[in-house]
């Protein structure tokens, strides 16, 4: 079976709120369950402090989210979790690869941009409150997920490109250093929820709307019949369709409960009613929860605990890998220094694979000779692991089939060579890169 890794960072600027939950927590512990997946999760406190300059809150929030986590169900002996300021392969691998990031690349990044936007706006320096952790964060973040090797790293849509920049940066490191980075791909589940807010907006920290995930029973029952409706009097047919209270109630219900609701909506249930019925679907949801989460909370040595485990066990992989990188750079012992070494210059007289995406969306490949001349263009896939996966094939020697100048693989057509290059001179160029 092959085994799926997948990576998830939890930045500990805040409180958790329902909209988490149902969001991102629910769904990720769920899918922490399946078989072939291994699981990364961590607490982003590093990035945390590009948002917040308040210590306390940094803190706090670390401890809040890491009891968030484990009182929703997180099984510590099945996954990875662990904080990301206990990593320190993590800052040094984001220098490595910083080294081989183009300045160019992180100039376009949404929130760099929005940033220069809004200073030009307004008439100041284009950088005027610019730190170079906002300037950075997608270099971290790529660290984040190349040090562990992660295939897919669930994401909203605003942070697919920070993924794509992951696999830029990574590819440029192995084109210049060998094969080491494991290309990552962003992973969009559209039936994942995003919940409403107090005010019928998205619930966000940013709009000041949410529903804290565990409030005490009064505070909880106090916001939820804040929740903002229409006038429509009790009789009256109400849309469901267009109700955050609706929304919120199908979150935490059944598909039973909530055909009932809808129909109870069409009757004109009076808001009040609906309110104390979302109000009773959401405590017999979280209070078990609650319970868990005030133990927690109240024994933070037991997450500091689980945290200095899970450090362990993500050091277990972090460790040796960035050792073979530091080698790769060459940061190495100087008593080995008298052993012949490939330089990079010599690796790059090999005939290599390039990766990259077309305008189109679609994801190709190329293999160029040691000059750089076209050897075979690779056809358009729907996704990098599609391309990929050739890719490895054909490096470890996949027998081929020829069809004019189109190569075939395991029955599909996947390259054309180039013009006056024949299977012989690629099947050399293939056996160089397994040589």
């Amino acid at each position: 079976m092959t085994v799926q890794r997948v990576l998830t960072g939890i930045t500990t600027s805040g409180t958790p709120h329902l909209g988490n939950y149902a969001g991102a927590i629910r769904p990720a512990i769920a899918a922490s369950q399946r078989a072939g997946v291994e699981s990364f999760y961590f607490l982003a406190d590093y990035h945390a402090l590009i948002k917040t300059t308040d210590p306390l809150r940094v803190q706090r929030s670390t401890l809040e989210i890491a009891a968030t986590w484990l009182a929703a169900g997180l099984d510590t002996e099945r996954v990875w979790f662990y904080r990301q300021s206990d990593i320190p392969e993590i800052p040094e691998l984001t220098w490595l690869v910083t080294c081989v990031a183009g300045k160019g690349l992180l100039n376009r990044a949404h929130a760099y941009k929005a940033a220069v936007d809004r200073n030009l706006a307004e008439g100041v320096d284009a950088d005027a409150g610019v730190n170079m952790g906002l300037y950075m964060y997608p270099v971290l973040m790529a660290a984040d997920i190349l040090l562990f090797k992660a295939h897919s790293v669930p994401v909203g849509r605003d942070q697919i490109q920070h993924i794509e920049m992951a696999r830029d940066i990574a590819g440029s490191f192995n084109h210049i250093y060998g094969e080491h980075f494991v290309l990552p791909e962003a992973a969009i589940d559209a039936s994942v929820a995003t919940l409403p807010g107090l005010d019928g907006r998205k619930m966000s920290k940013s709009y000041d709307n949410t529903i804290p995930l565990f409030a005490p029973p009064a505070e909880l029952k106090k916001l939820i019949f804040s929740i903002v409706t229409d006038s429509k009097a009790p009789g009256e047919p109400k849309d469901a369709d267009t109700s955050a209270l609706f929304e919120l109630y199908r979150a935490f219900a059944s598909a039973e409960e909530t055909r009932a609701m809808r129909a109870a909506f069409e009757s004109g249930i009076a808001w009040g009613e609906a309110k104390q019925a979302l109000f009773d679907k959401i405590e017999s949801s979280v209070a078990p929860m609650r319970e868990k989460y005030d133990a927690l909370i109240a024994d933070p040595t037991q997450i500091e605990r689980l945290l200095h485990e899970g450090a362990a066990k993500a050091r277990a992989i972090a460790t040796p890998f960035i050792g073979e990188l530091r080698h790769a750079v060459g940061l190495r012992n100087l008593a080995a220094a008298a052993r012949p070494v490939v330089s990079a210059k010599a690796k790059a007289a090999l005939p290599q694979f390039k990766q990259y995406r077309e305008a189109d969306g679609r994801f190709h490949f190329k293999l160029v000779d040691a000059e750089g001349g076209l050897l075979l263009q690779g056809e358009g896939f729907a996704s990098p692991r599609e391309a990929g996966g050739v890719v490895s094939a054909l490096k470890q020697g996949a027998a081929f089939e020829m069809k004019g100048n189109a190569l075939w693989l395991a029955g599909a057509p996947v390259g054309v060579l180039a013009d006056g290059v024949d299977a012989a001179t690629l099947s050399a160029a293939l056996a160089a890169l397994g040589s």
